[in-house]
C-alpha cells in the first residue's frame, strides 16, 4: 500500500498538559509515542501551555482550550475521528468539569471519545458526581489505571464497562545522561545518593499538613544520611517553583542540609528517568517519581498520601501503611528495614513492571481498535 492510500487519523488529546508537571508530561510523551508506533496520526493536544507542548511534543496542532469560547473550540472539535480524554488523575471535585468540558462538546458533534488510564477522586461533590457519571457513560471506551479509580466510578454511577489498565508512563523510555549532568548536579561523589520527592498541598491531595510532612521527611532525611552514609537531593517534578519551595522547607528543618539539595536545571521526563539510575535508594510521595524508579529498578519508600500511589504499591506487592498512620519512628523503623532488604526489594520491583507494562499497552491497543472501526 502506498503512501497516499494510508489513511491519516485526526485525534485529540487533552488532559492536565502544558509544562506543569513532569508524571503529566510523561504520561503525553508515551501516550503519543505508541500511537504513532501503530498507524499514521495528526495529533491535536489541548494544553494550558501552547508554546511548551509544541516545543516538547512536536505536535501538530496545539489549541490553548482553556482561553477559548465554545465556538473557537468546536471546529478543533469536530475535525477529530477521536477525542482521547488522560491519563492522570483529573477527575475529581475541583476540577472534573473544567477537564470534562471538551468531552461534552465532542459527545455533543459525534465524536467517539476514550478516557485513557485516568484517575478518579476524590469525588464526593454531587454535582461533580453527575457530570462524570453522565460523561464517562456515554464515552466509547473507558479505561482507568488502577482498581481503585474502576471502584470510585462505579460507585458514583458509571455503570458502562470500565477497563483497568495501567499509567502510559511505565512505558516511558529512559534518555542518555551525560556523565557533566551527573557532575553539574553533584551526583557523582563518594556518597551513596537517596532520591527524594515531595508534593504540595492543595486541590488534589487536600488532607496533606505541610508542616508534619516536612519535619517527617527532614527527620527521614537526616537519619538516612547517617545511616547510609548518603547525600539527599530532592526531585521537583510539579510546576518548577512549588515543588522547590517544598524541598527547601525540608532541607530549613534538617540537622544536616549540607548534605541535601535540589535539583537544578530543568529536565524533560526521559532525562529525569535517566537521572533516576543513579539513586541507591528513593523516597517519595509523588506518584510519577516512584514510577520512575521502579522503572530503572531503584528500590523505595512511598508515603502513600492518596489512593493512586497506594494502587502502585499494591501493584508491585510493596507495603507501606497509610501516610496519616504514619509517624517519624515508624516511617525511620520501614526505611531502615526496606534498606536492609533493598536486594529483595528491587527484585520485587523489577517483578511487577512487566505485568503493569503490558496493562499500560492496553490503552493504546484500543485506540487503535477504535480508530480502525472508523476507516
Amino acid at each position: 500500500m502506498s503512501d497516499k492510500t494510508i489513511k491519516t487519523f485526526n485525534v485529540g488529546i487533552s488532559g492536565s498538559y502544558g509544562g506543569l508537571n513532569l508524571g503529566d508530561e510523561a504520561i503525553l510523551q508515551s501516550i503519543i509515542m505508541q500511537l504513532r508506533s501503530s498507524l499514521r496520526a495528526e495529533i491535536t493536544v489541548f494544553s494550558r501551555n501552547v508554546e511548551d507542548t509544541r516545543l516538547r511534543h512536536k505536535v501538530e496542532r496545539v489549541v490553548p482550550v482553556r482561553e477559548l469560547t465554545r465556538d473557537e473550540v468546536l471546529p478543533e472539535i469536530e475535525r477529530l475521528d477521536l477525542f482521547i480524554l488522560g491519563g492522570g488523575g483529573i477527575l475529581y471535585d475541583a476540577e472534573a468539569k473544567t477537564y470534562l468540558w471538551e468531552v461534552e462538546l465532542a459527545q455533543e458533534k459525534g465524536v467517539p471519545v476514550m478516557t485513557y488510564a485516568i484517575g478518579a477522586g476524590p469525588l464526593d461533590d454531587p454535582i461533580a458526581q453527575t457530570i462524570v457519571r453522565d460523561a464517562l457513560n456515554n464515552a466509547a471506551v473507558v479505561t482507568v489505571r488502577g482498581r481503585g479509580d474502576k471502584k470510585i466510578l462505579e460507585e458514583i454511577g458509571v455503570h458502562r464497562e470500565v477497563v483497568v489498565t495501567a499509567d502510559p508512563a511505565l512505558l516511558l523510555e529512559p534518555t542518555s545522561i551525560p556523565q557533566s549532568t551527573f557532575r553539574r548536579e553533584h551526583m557523582d561523589g563518594k556518597h551513596r545518593l537517596v532520591g527524594m520527592s515531595v508534593r504540595e498541598p492543595g486541590i488534589a491531595a487536600p488532607d496533606i499538613d505541610p508542616d508534619f510532612y516536612h519535619r517527617l521527611l527532614a527527620n527521614t532525611a537526616d537519619f538516612m544520611i547517617d545511616r547510609f552514609d548518603a547525600n539527599v537531593v530532592f526531585v521537583p517534578m510539579e510546576g518548577l517553583r512549588l515543588d522547590i519551595q517544598h524541598s527547601h522547607a525540608v532541607i530549613a528543618k534538617m540537622l544536616r542540609p549540607q548534605q541535601a539539595w535540589v535539583l537544578k536545571n530543568t529536565y524533560a521526563p526521559g532525562q529525569l528517568l535517566g537521572l533516576m539510575k543513579r539513586f541507591d535508594f528513593a523516597v517519595g510521595m509523588r506518584l510519577h517519581f516512584l514510577i520512575f524508579a521502579a522503572l530503572q529498578g531503584v528500590p523505595f519508600v512511598a508515603l502513600p498520601y492518596s489512593e493512586k500511589v497506594g494502587g502502585l504499591l499494591e501493584d508491585l506487592g510493596v507495603t507501606m501503611p497509610p501516610m496519616e498512620l504514619v509517624n517519624a519512628g515508624r516511617l525511620l523503623a520501614h526505611i531502615d528495614q526496606s534498606w536492609d532488604k533493598r536486594g529483595s526489594l528491587k527484585k520485587k520491583i523489577e517483578h511487577g513492571i512487566p505485568s503493569l507494562q503490558e496493562r499500560a499497552l492496553v490503552n493504546n491497543t484500543i485506540v487503535v481498535d477504535l480508530l480502525k472501526k472508523k476507516s
